[in-house]
Order: structure tokens, then sequence, then C-alpha cells
């Protein structure tokens, strides 16, 4: 499964309401993902978010990376 392949993505439903976070912090790997996106580098989404580390910025990239290879088994 692709969720343990990630140790710093969690899941928890108590914390953003399930979705992917970074370190089990409220930090939403699809914010990550969108500053990444709008141009922001690392080092200014970590000015951003202090407790980010430059791995967890990459580890929200495989993650997603990973999410993009997915297929959809049975639909046409």
């Amino acid at each position: 499964e692709v969720t343990t392949m990630f140790d710093r993505i969690t899941f928890d439903p108590q914390i953003m309401g399930g979705q992917a976070c970074i370190r089990g912090m409220r930090i939403p790997v699809a914010t990550v993902i969108k500053l990444v996106a709008n141009d922001l580098t690392p080092q200014e989404i970590i000015r951003h978010y202090p407790d980010l580390e430059p791995e967890d910025i990459r580890e929200a990239l495989r993650y997603l990376a990973s999410l993009a290879e997915e297929r959809l088994v049975g639909s046409h």
C-alpha cells in the first residue's frame, strides 16, 4: 500500500479530518504541494512553516508522484 512507503506522511482521523499530513502535524501534504506549485522554494516554505524540514517537502513530492502513478482498476 502506498501509505506505508512514506514515514513522514501520516493519516489521523483526529488531525485535519484524516487527510495526508506531514509527521502528524496540522500541515496537509496538499498545502506543501500547492506551495511548491506556486514556485516557493523549500527555504520559503520552511519560513512559512518552521516545523517543516527539507525532507518533508521532498517526501510530499514523492507521495504525490506515487499517487499520480496509480491506475483506476475496472473503470473505462
